[in-house]
């Protein structure tokens, strides 16, 4: 296997672990030590050093490695990114699980928005990213990140719900009992305006952004 596609593996492995060991088990000691200025900056320093790791092991992989899932995986994944932007656009807007003013207010207030699809838009936002990445089958080192991701999203959804029970106590068991961690499709229909136009303006720059950044049109600029 390729040093740097196992150094990638690795560095991926530290980004997940590092994020679930501080935002859960090692938070309060961690806070306990340092405050909660000194927790910040050593979360983000940990953090932009696991992500800055893969970054250059990423680009040290093998661009295509693997034999692709051809233009039926394009559509796939065109299918799948459209609505990960929609979700991730619209949890910038009241969304309970950001640590901003109001959000037990927000908790408590009927779902609106990509909130009628899921609690953790932002979250399965990214997991859908994730999976639109997956279906390509481009290559090792995009299959083994966009799955860190994928892995990410998915159970640090699951772990976010305990912690915020905890810190919110019933604000959020009334958030939960109103909204479903799992999407709602139809929710689709309902989200409004809003986040299917902020969320298709961020589809087509970022995959306009596949061709400058990575040299491969993605999305629409496939067929144009």
């Amino acid at each position: 296997m390729d040093t740097a596609l196992i150094l990638l593996i690795f560095a991926n492995i530290a980004f997940v672990g590092t994020h679930f060991l501080m935002s859960h088990p090692l938070r309060k000691p961690m806070v306990d030590l340092l405050g909660d200025m000194g927790f910040q900056v050593g979360y983000s320093v940990v953090i932009l050093a696991s992500l800055a790791a893969i970054y250059f092991a990423f680009i040290e992989s093998p661009a295509a490695d693997l034999p692709g899932s051809g233009q039926i995986g394009w559509a796939i994944a065109t299918f799948i990114a459209l609505p990960a932007m929609v979700l991730f656009a619209g949890s910038m807007v009241g969304n309970p699980a950001m640590a901003v003013p109001g959000a037990e207010e927000s908790a408590r207030a009927a779902p609106k928005g990509v909130f009628t699809i899921t609690r953790h838009p932002m979250m399965w936002g990214f997991a859908l990213w994730a999976l639109s990445h997956i279906v390509l089958y481009w290559s090792w080192r995009t299959t083994v990140t966009a799955a860190s991701v994928g892995i990410l999203a998915l159970i640090g959804s699951r772990l976010q719900d305990r912690k915020k029970r905890a810190l919110m106590g019933e604000a959020w068991v009334e958030w939960e009992s109103k909204t479903s961690y799992w999407p709602r499709l139809s929710g689709f229909a309902k989200a409004g305006a809003l986040p299917w136009s902020a969320g298709l303006i961020l589809f087509v720059f970022l995959t306009w952004l596949h061709v400058p950044i990575g040299g491969i049109p993605a999305g629409i600029w496939r067929w144009f």
